[in-house]
């Protein structure tokens, strides 16, 4: 783990160096990672490329361009793809993946697989996993799941939470802080129609609530967490009740037996409610779907 820390240090120093490097591929490298980190700029409702997404960055969810321990990384995205998308029923690429996360997080279009800016971000992602093996994930990726609580995640203390450690940099009414020239968000937001669409991988609460245990308030790394882990399920909860844009889901999930424990839209392969698989309890849920996974088996 220390080697990969020690790679993560030293990303950024040796990607800017690459700024002054004349071969074509440390460009297209760093053009990657700027893509990433300051998506808006280029591909926002303002952007200097085209318009295709809601001035969100790829980095709001991905932190440090990708290169965060628990801060959805992409360290095992070229080590894993291709793969098998039970939600969509097909094998997908990395660049059906990024264009999966600029229609449901970014809210916007499919970005044109043959573009420079698509196979920059490509070469992107596949030097930050260069040294993971095919088929595994590398410590740190994707985000530190968190205990299912024995009871359900509540909006209502959620948004005491918010109040006290979110909205100084998200603003009282969650829609986040636009940068000065109007382009990106210096602060992105957590609901309205600028933000994620129910279609985004946030928008499952256990998703969001162990992103922010890991993540948030900034600063926050997954060693020296700010909130306790029910904090953390309750403002997931409460933000994740708020207005945001819908995506249509109708071609999502045909084995509805497939669906995660907290996918908050019906129907399912159990009797639980849509409530509860939004909200939680999970574990009578978890427990059911264990039970029948092993009846198959």
């Amino acid at each position: 783990m220390r080697v990969r820390l020690i790679i993560f240090f030293l990303l950024s120093g040796m990607i800017a160096r690459s700024q002054n490097a004349k071969h074509p591929a440390d460009k297209e490298l760093l053009y990657g990672k700027d893509l990433i980190a300051r998506t808006a700029y280029y591909l926002g409702p303002k952007g200097k490329v085209a318009a295709l997404t809601n001035g969100m960055n790829c980095q709001n969810c991905h932190n440090d361009a990708g290169a965060k321990f628990y801060g959805l990384n992409l360290m095992a995205t070229a080590a894993t793809y291709p793969q098998y998308m039970p939600r969509t029923g097909n094998v997908m690429s990395i660049a059906g993946r990024i264009n999966g996360c600029f229609q449901r997080s970014l809210n916007g279009k499919t970005l044109d697989t043959r573009s420079r800016e698509m196979k920059a971000m490509i070469t992107y992602i596949k030097w930050l996993g260069k040294d993971v093996p095919k088929g595994q994930k590398s410590a740190g990726s994707s985000v530190l799941k968190l205990a299912y609580m024995d009871k359900a995640a509540n909006p209502i203390k959620g948004k005491t939470v918010f109040i006290q450690k979110c909205q100084v940099c998200h603003g009282a009414t969650g829609v986040g802080l636009l940068s000065a020239d109007q382009t990106v968000y210096t602060y992105p937001p957590l609901w309205g129609k600028h933000s994620y669409n129910d279609g985004a991988g946030l928008y499952r609460i256990t998703t969001f609530a162990a992103f922010v245990k890991s993540n948030m308030p900034f600063g926050t790394t997954y060693k020296n967490p700010q909130l306790t882990d029910e904090e953390a399920w309750n403002v997931a909860a409460f933000v994740n009740s708020q207005p945001r844009p819908h995506f249509d889901q109708h071609k999502d999930w045909k084995d509805i037996s497939k669906k995660p424990i907290d996918f908050p839209f019906g129907p399912y392969a159990d009797q639980f409610s849509q409530s509860q698989h939004k909200f939680g309890p999970y574990k009578p849920i978890a427990y059911i779907q264990k039970k029948s996974i092993t009846k198959k088996a």
